[in-house]
């Protein structure tokens, strides 16, 4: 296995939460540390599209030695869109309790995809490495 990317959609989140810069970085700050991982400096947090109150609300990244986790949450609806891939194994269940805990969605679904490095003939990686 080259990583783990765990793909979170959520809806009808705690509207307070989703909202507020402070409680995304809490919720950064306690995902980090329950999965295992260690934060490469401070979360990157901005409010975007802001022309279309449907899409409105915070983008979040947050690098982390062993790859990324990013989302975006919409200011309007509650829900939020939260990836997390590493390179590290983590605990699927444990991620998304955090979620659960830190915006009280309705609703929480999962897709977990492992990503494996390419196996190329050596003709391949000849003519891919040009």
């Amino acid at each position: 296995m080259w990583g783990k990317h765990l793909v979170i959609d959520m809806s009808a989140g705690d509207i307070p939460a989703v909202t507020s810069a402070e409680a995304i970085r809490r919720f950064t700050n306690d995902l980090v540390d329950a999965i295992g991982m260690k934060a490469f400096g401070a979360p990157v947090l901005q409010h975007f599209a802001e022309h279309l109150p449907e899409a409105a609300g915070y983008s979040l990244v947050q690098l982390i030695e062993t790859s990324a986790i990013t989302g975006h949450f919409c200011d309007k609806s509650g829900d939020a869109y939260i990836d997390i891939f590493s390179c590290q194994d983590f605990d699927v269940a444990t991620a998304v309790a955090v979620v659960e805990r830190a915006f009280k969605p309705r609703h929480v679904s999962t897709t977990v995809l492992v990503r494996q490095a390419l196996q190329l003939p050596a003709r391949e990686l000849s003519r891919t490495a040009a």
